[in-house]
């Protein structure tokens, strides 16, 4: 990265005569996300090459994070691709899932790199798991020495397609959903499909949901994909085990990925709060911390989802023939469309009072127009979220009724 300070206003004199300055710098940022299958297969040399920004080369170090289930699965073929290749791998599994998503988890990972002894220009932190693990690893590096750089390797779904290509770290604190965490870019993320082959059927499922998201808000032709293809690629576990079934993985994959960083790159730092990327993490932070451990990430999401998509509905910008469409590619996915904690009026108040405070005071919220496209709106009611929770809970008992059937509840029931 380069950074370039200037004085865009030089030296001035104040009221009263005392000098002051104004400095604006602007930061570079430049990073990666290189797709090769068979990672730590041992003729692959992705990641010797395949980052420009961080080569290896024989008798180099790395510090390597490693999700523990992801090192009883691959841990063996993982050590023998360093040595084969000259690396000197110090590795460490870890344990990482939502909840353990606190602060200890990233004090042990500072433990490491402290014990590694770690070169900060020139050896950057590997991380090898899922979101929870980069996120943990992520925000551990971002604050060591006040930023070392880490490469991400992510092996579940969800973890290819949302949270291995942005530039977000973070954990939990208390019941707050990433409350603590960082923007810190890694300088490169390697993505391998074969690493889903292991995975369960449900956790595929939940990297699924990420992928339905930039469908509803952002392109009617992925979500047609996955309404035609979407449970064979899912039963596949997106290893494209016939030449259809690649081509279909293959696509859903990379216009998944294309569409979340063309929405990421002009506003990483998210200084405009209007990111439609936000679609389904409106309510999900809240159900998903008060369901833990029962609702996976993706899971809570899709819920959010498909509440709005009765919000919508009922507002009349999703007709009842695209939400019922939206609903069956939920169900087909292996996604849930309803969970207890949407019983509870309070914790949707609550969820979007949160997210007010998270959005500068307005609620932001974007909302399907159709399928493939969105707006936002700031105007949302309580008696509204009533009115979709029970249309959604209708949906997902199996009752469709017209959304012009509900009689609206009085504004503040």
């Amino acid at each position: 990265m380069r950074s370039g300070t200037v004085f865009t206003q030089g030296l001035r004199q104040a009221v009263g005569g005392s000098p002051f300055w104004t400095v604006e710098a602007v930061r570079q940022v430049r990073y990666h996300v290189v797709s090769s299958n068979g990672l730590f297969e041992p003729g692959n040399t992705a990641l010797l090459t395949g980052c420009p920004d961080a080569p290896l080369h024989p008798g180099d170090r790395r510090l390597v994070v490693i999700d523990q289930n992801v090192d009883a699965l691959y841990g063996g073929a993982m050590r023998a691709w360093f040595t084969a290749h000259g690396i000197d791998a110090t590795v460490v599994p870890l344990r990482a899932d939502e909840a353990v998503k606190q602060w200890d988890a990233v004090s042990r990972v500072v433990d490491a790199m402290n014990d590694f002894g770690i070169d900060r220009r020139r050896e950057p932190v590997l991380a090898v798991g899922g979101g929870v693990l980069t996120d943990v690893v992520g925000f551990a590096a971002s604050l060591y020495r006040r930023g070392t750089p880490y490469i991400r390797i992510p092996t579940t779904l969800i973890g290819l397609v949302d949270a291995g290509v942005g530039v977000k770290t973070g954990v939990n604190y208390e019941r707050g959903k990433n409350r603590l965490g960082t923007y810190a870019p890694a300088t490169a993320t390697f993505l391998d499909r074969s690493f889903l082959r292991s995975l369960s059927l449900r956790h595929i499922s939940n990297g699924l949901a990420e992928i339905l998201k930039m469908a509803l808000i952002r392109s009617e032709d992925l979500f047609v994909l996955l309404e035609s293809r979407g449970g064979a690629v899912r039963a596949d576990r997106l290893q494209g085990t016939t030449e259809d079934l690649s081509r279909a993985a293959d696509a859903i994959i990379a216009e998944s990925i294309h569409l979340m960083l063309e929405e990421l790159q002009p506003n990483l730092w998210e200084s405009a709060l209007e990111r439609c990327v936000d679609y389904g993490h409106t309510f999900s932070p809240t159900l998903e911390m008060h369901a833990l451990p029962e609702l996976l990430h993706g899971e809570a999401v899709v819920i959010d989802m498909a509440l709005t998509t009765a919000l919508a509905t009922l507002r009349g910008d999703v007709a009842e023939a695209q939400a019922r469409r939206i609903y069956d590619v939920i169900r087909a996915l292996g996604l849930p469309l309803w969970n207890d904690v949407l019983d509870d009026p309070a914790l949707l108040d609550d969820a979007l009072l949160d997210t007010v405070r998270h959005r500068d005071g307005q609620q932001r919220l974007p909302l399907p127009i159709g399928i493939g496209r969105h707006h936002f709106v700031n105007d949302v009611t309580p008696a509204e979220l009533r009115d979709a929770t029970r249309l959604l809970r209708d949906h997902a008992q199996g009752h469709i009724p017209s959304a012009g059937s509900l009689v609206p509840e009085q504004v503040g029931a």
